[in-house]
């Protein structure tokens, strides 16, 4: 259920490394069983390209049929792109949280391995541990 191949926080948002060498960014997400708590997503909330964030601070926010929950970066760095799909079809959050329902992508401050080396971010067994699922 927990893709191998991300980094989790215990907040529900996930971490994939997209691309290679001084273009890699960290493009995230939430997590599965985030939306299925959530709900029915009906609007998402997303920061500027070119915002900075910090590490446990809120980015953006989720808005579902249940309630409004905030999004905090995994991460310190810099917003590089959004998912504006999202914009018209938030509930693509639902239907492909892995894929299609991605939501930002940030330059990490200190650099991809750094920033993947934080031991608050965990793999798919840590993560699995933490939720049960």
């Amino acid at each position: 259920m927990n893709p191998d191949d991300l980094k989790y926080t215990a907040e529900h948002e996930w971490v994939r490394v997209v691309g290679e060498g001084a273009d890699a960014v960290l493009r995230i997400g939430i997590t599965a069983y985030a939306q299925e708590a959530l709900g029915d997503i009906v609007f998402v909330t997303l920061p500027a390209v070119g915002t900075d964030v910090a590490p446990g601070t809120s980015f953006g926010e989720v808005e579902s049929t249940k309630s409004v929950s905030d999004v905090y970066a995994p991460v310190a760095g810099t917003v590089s792109a959004t998912n504006e799909q999202l914009d018209s079809s938030p509930e693509l959050l639902n239907s492909d949280p892995y894929g299609d329902g991605w939501m930002v992508e940030i330059k990490p401050a200190g650099g991809l391995d750094a920033a993947l080396a934080d031991p608050k971010l965990l793999d798919a067994a840590g993560y699995g541990a933490l939720t049960g699922a």
